[in-house]
């Protein structure tokens, strides 16, 4: 049954070439791939595994189970949906490998990170944080707290506002360098909380995630160890488990029971791991993109349009923007599922975004732009600049490049583009404060007196 499934197979073997590759990379690009490689794997690998063994009857309030699939045959349906993934994955795999052979052959030395420990970037982030934050406590207290897959929040201010603290925690976690190790695990543990609570609180499992690939992205740059290795395990599979267990203590007597009513279906030895199936959902994507013809969705204008508009603030515009995973839901999804009833934002995946635009042609397109991405992302964090740094740090926390394609990166890019602006701002201030601070200490730590009314004489 799995062996006779040629595209798993297929993609078996691309993303353990996608692992290659990034075994002979160093710094954060290793890093990062593997990620791309481990969450690709629980989507299109570990989902259709359990379906294919399991063969589950399609139940309300089940997401695992896709009815389509089921009224197709499992064995069919997923060998279909996966045909266009299977191509996709191979063609990234070989582009990222290719790229790995080429910088190998530069053997480039390891980089330092210009503005780790800077404390211009350190006070930068941290004032983020705390306003970050306070936004995020007052969405909370108000009940406007978006969840995941809203199309809109309560309060799209607070939202925003509620934005830089994702940057702060995230900067802090990868570029902070305080000087003793017990410093380092408290505020480390501090942020991976706040951002446990965060994800707990907009029913999320991207918080927590990000916070996760910061710590790796942070022991990426700082060097590995065996105790590093073990230790951003058991923050990933922490904010895992510490989720769910949260969520569960969200829920209502009647929704926990409705839950282990649907989770009753399948086998004790897989129940634990439904809850985090159900996170990983681009299978789901992958048969959309099954169920609609090629090239129906949007023009090649409409798609160029659509992406020089996402980075574009929307006040400037005279219409609205494009929505990529709303349009998804209701053109792509709607085509094989009733949607009328639902409002809601989904992960389109570059490769059934890219299948649904353009045929395998649009699948080429849009590997190759999701590794243009992934490649640069990873530059970002070397940089001299505020400003790629700052989008460097943006994108681990929000996974555009595992989970969305071309116009859900360029929508996500131009959300930050507005909190990148309010960060440089903070910046300045941040820096005329330090100035400010040398120009009235400097004197008296060298000892020398200042004269009353000496100010500005030669």
């Amino acid at each position: 049954m799995l062996i006779g499934n040629t595209p798993l197979m297929i993609i078996v073997a691309a993303l353990v070439t996608m692992v290659i590759a990034a075994l002979l990379l160093s710094g954060v690009l290793r890093v990062l791939l593997i990620a791309q490689a481990v969450y690709w794997a629980m989507s299109y690998v570990a989902r259709p595994v359990v379906l294919l063994l399991v063969q589950p009857a399609a139940a309300f309030g089940d997401n695992v189970a896709d009815p389509r699939l089921v009224a197709l045959g499992y064995d069919r349906g997923i060998e279909k949906a996966l045909t266009p993934v299977a191509f996709g994955l191979v063609v990234y795999a070989l582009l990222l490998l290719g790229y790995a052979l080429w910088s190998r052959r530069r053997g480039r030395a390891p980089r330092p990170v210009p503005l780790a420990g800077d404390p211009d970037m350190i006070g930068t982030l941290a004032v983020l944080y705390v306003l970050g934050t306070l936004a995020r406590l007052a969405s909370v207290a108000s009940g406007s707290a978006g969840a995941a897959g809203e199309v809109a929040s309560a309060s799209p201010v607070l939202s925003l506002l509620a934005m830089p603290a994702t940057l702060g925690a995230v900067g802090l976690i990868v570029l902070a360098r305080p000087e003793r190790n017990r410093d380092t695990l408290l505020l480390l543990g501090f942020l991976v909380l706040g951002e446990l609570w965060w994800t707990t609180a907009i029913q999320s499992k991207t918080p927590v995630l990000g916070a996760a690939l910061a710590v790796a992205v942070r022991f990426a740059l700082t060097g590995w160890t065996r105790q590093k290795v073990l230790g951003i395990g058991a923050v990933s599979v922490a904010g895992i488990v510490g989720f769910d267990w949260l969520q569960s203590l969200k829920s209502t007597p009647y929704l926990r029971a409705q839950a282990a009513s649907v989770d009753a279906a399948y086998p004790e030895p897989v129940r634990p791991f439904l809850s985090l199936l159900r996170r990983f959902d681009l299978l789901e994507a992958a048969t959309d993109a099954y169920f609609t013809e090629p090239g129906s969705w949007l023009t090649p204008d409409q798609v160029l349009t659509a992406l020089a508009r996402s980075l574009v603030p929307g006040q400037l515009l005279s219409g609205e923007k494009l929505q990529a995973g709303t349009a998804w839901a209701t053109d792509v999804r709607g085509a094989s599922v009733d949607m009328s009833q639902v409002s809601v934002s989904l992960a389109e995946g570059s490769i059934p975004e890219g299948y649904v635009l353009g045929g395998y042609a649009g699948v080429v397109i849009g590997v190759v732009f999701t590794a243009i991405v992934l490649i640069a992302w990873s530059r970002a964090l070397y940089a001299r600049h505020l400003v790629p740094v700052l989008f460097g740090i943006g994108l681990i926390e929000v996974p555009v490049v595992f989970e969305r394609g071309m116009l859900g990166t360029a929508e996500t890019l131009g959300k930050y583009l507005q909190v990148v602006v309010l960060a440089w701002m903070v910046r300045l201030a941040v820096g005329e404060w330090r100035r400010h601070r040398e120009r009235t200490t400097a004197p008296v730590a060298a000892g020398v007196p200042v004269p009353v009314g000496s100010e500005g004489k030669q």
